[in-house]
C-alpha cells in the first residue's frame, strides 16, 4: 500500500492515451466476407468468402449484415481451430441503429456480448477492448467483429437506393463487408502490443458526404498521441494503416503531418484506398463502413503479416460519429479513431 492508503500496480500507461499490454494477446484466427463490389477489387485473393448476392439469402439488408458477421466468426473460428463454446467474449459493432446487425447475430451464438458502436472506427475499438480485456486476465479467448453494408448504410443515413439519389466527389461508398479477429492468451502471433485510445475531435465540419475530412483530424491526434507516448517514430512501423479517411482524407493526413515536419507518406496508406480501385471502381473518394477497415485487416493486412510482409503494422480506423437526426439539426460531425499496433514479435 502507498501513503495514500490505495494500493500499488505497475501501470501500463504510457503517457496520455497510450497503453502497453503486459501479456500482448495472439491472434490466433481472422476471416472476413465481402460482397460482388468488394470481390471486382485490387484485394480480391485475400477475401474468404466472396458473395455475388448482396442479400446474403437474407430478406432485408439489415438480415443480410447479421448472416455477413456470423459467418465472419465462423470462419475466424474455423482457422483458430476453436468451437464457439471457446469464447469468453465477443465484441462486435456496426452502423445500424442499437447495433442490432451485431446484436441478431450474439443472439443467436450464445457467448458473452459486448456490442459497441465507433461507427467505421469499431473494427479497432473492438480490437483494443479485446486485446485489453485478455491482458488483463479476464480470460483465455475474445473475438473482435465488425460489419457494414451499402444498402443498409444508405437507407439510415442518407436515402433509399430506391430514391436514386446523386453522390457529391466527396463521398465515399459503404463497403458490403464483415470481419472478425479471433484472439488468446498464447500463441505464435502476430500479437497486439499496444494500444491508443482515441479522443473525440471536431473541428464543425457539417456535410455528411465529406467524411474523410471530418475523421482526419482524429487520426491526426491520435498518431501524434500515439508516436508521442511510445517515442517512435513513424518509420518504426512498416505501414500505418488508417480507415477509412478515402483518398481526400488521406492526402490531408499527409499535409497536416508535413506541418510537423514528419514525414508520413512513405509508410502510410488508408484502407478506404486500398479496397477499392478508385480509377475503374465508381466509388468517389474510395471506402467507407465499418466493415472497410475489418476486411482489409483481416485479409490483405493480417495476411501481409503472416507472410512477413510486414513485421509492424500501426492500425488506426477512424469513425465519423454522426447520425441523420444530429445533422438534421445542424450538429458538426465529431471524429474519432483507435490506434491498435500489432506486431510479430511480442515484444512489440
Amino acid at each position: 500500500m502507498n501513503h495514500n492508503g490505495r494500493r500499488n500496480y505497475d501501470s501500463k500507461k504510457l503517457g496520455g492515451q497510450t497503453y502497453a499490454l503486459a501479456a500482448p494477446p495472439s491472434i490466433a484466427g481472422h476471416a472476413n466476407v465481402v460482397g460482388k463490389k468488394e470481390g471486382q477489387g485490387p484485394l480480391a485473393d485475400s477475401f474468404d468468402l466472396i458473395s455475388q448476392d448482396a442479400s446474403f439469402g437474407q430478406r432485408t439488408w439489415e438480415k443480410a449484415e447479421t448472416a455477413m458477421q456470423k459467418l465472419a466468426l465462423t470462419h475466424a473460428l474455423e482457422k483458430a481451430g476453436q468451437p464457439l463454446s471457446a469464447l469468453d467474449f465477443l465484441f462486435a459493432g456496426d452502423l445500424l441503429n442499437q447495433c442490432i446487425g451485431s446484436g441478431y447475430a450474439a443472439r443467436d451464438l450464445g457467448v458473452p456480448y459486448f456490442g459497441l458502436y465507433g461507427a467505421c472506427s469499431t473494427m479497432a475499438e473492438s480490437l483494443a477492448l479485446a486485446a485489453m480485456t485478455l491482458d488483463g486476465g479476464f480470460g483465455e479467448w475474445a473475438a473482435a467483429a465488425a460489419s457494414s453494408h451499402f444498402c443498409s448504410a444508405e437507407r439510415q443515413y442518407r436515402t433509399p437506393l430506391e430514391y436514386g439519389g446523386q453522390r457529391t466527389p466527396t463521398a465515399q461508398w459503404t463497403a458490403t463487408a464483415a470481419g472478425a479477429v479471433v484472439l488468446t492468451k498464447e500463441g505464435p502471433g502476430p500479437y497486439i502490443t499496444h494500444v491508443t485510445v482515441g479522443k473525440i475531435n471536431d473541428k464543425g465540419i457539417k456535410d455528411a458526404n465529406n467524411m474523410g475530412a471530418a475523421m482526419t483530424w482524429a487520426a491526426y491526434d491520435t498518431i501524434s498521441c500515439h508516436l508521442r507516448d511510445t517515442g517512435r517514430a513513424p518509420s518504426y512501423y512498416d505501414l500505418i494503416v488508417t480507415g477509412d479517411l478515402g483518398r481526400l482524407g488521406r492526402s490531408l493526413l499527409v499535409e497536416l503531418f508535413q506541418r510537423d515536419g514528419v514525414e508520413l507518406s512513405g509508410n502510410y496508406n488508408d484502407c478506404g484506398c486500398l479496397l477499392y480501385d478508385c480509377d475503374t471502381q465508381d466509388v468517389h473518394c474510395g471506402g467507407s463502413g465499418c466493415g472497410c477497415s475489418a476486411c482489409v485487416l483481416t485479409g490483405y493486412l493480417l495476411n501481409g503479416m503472416r507472410e512477413g510482409k510486414w513485421n509492424r503494422l500501426l492500425f488506426c480506423a477512424t469513425g465519423a460519429l454522426h447520425s441523420p437526426t444530429a445533422v438534421g439539426q445542424g450538429e458538426s460531425i465529431p471524429g474519432i479513431c483507435h490506434a491498435v499496433a500489432i506486431c510479430n514479435c511480442r515484444e512489440g
